[in-house]
């Protein structure tokens, strides 16, 4: 499957989108989701469509039905890029070892540095030692109680998933 994402990534270059996923699903479905900073447009899922469906068939790449989309509200963050790309945004990430007691958190991702103003929770350790050496190290700021902030450092190997958490007003304006 990584021979399939690198054959995919390199595919796309030039067609200025950016290869989220790539999913073999049931019944011969081989799902591509892709992302740009502007959206995603139906012109953008049918330029990668067709750029796929010719790059596979050269490669005679087994599947029945090719479907391409983007990631939408709730997008997956994989890479470095992607968390570096959304600090700032509302994340929820989930380790693969808890950490006082909890795997999952809700908050801002934040590039944490020396000079936190925040209080910084103690890394979770890794199979490698603590995290920051050599690791990308990443955080997310949440909230314990009312009021009371604390960032969690991260290294990208920790985290056995993460998404983009944002909040949806559906209320619309008053008039």
């Amino acid at each position: 499957m990584a021979d399939l994402f690198a054959l995919t990534e390199q595919s796309l270059v030039g067609l200025d989108v950016e290869l989220v996923d790539i999913e073999r699903a049931p019944q011969g479905l081989l799902r591509v989701t892709i992302d740009r900073p502007e959206g995603v447009r139906i012109e953008d899922c049918e330029a990668v469509s067709k750029q796929l469906s010719r790059v596979f068939e050269v490669e005679n790449l087994d599947y029945a039905r090719l479907e391409v989309g983007s990631p939408g509200t709730d997008r997956p963050l994989r890479r470095a890029r992607d968390f570096v790309r959304f600090v700032g945004e509302r994340v929820e990430i989930k380790l693969r070892a808890a950490f006082n007691g909890r795997k999952v958190f809700t908050g801002t991702l934040v590039l944490p540095d020396a000079d936190e103003t925040t209080e910084v929770v103690a890394e979770p350790a890794t199979a490698g030692g603590m995290v920051g050496q050599g690791a990308e190290v990443f955080g997310i700021e949440f909230e314990v109680k009312a009021g009371e902030i604390q960032v969690l450092r991260f290294a990208l190997d920790e985290v056995e998933r993460a998404k983009l958490d944002p909040v949806l007003n559906f209320r619309g304006k008053k008039r």
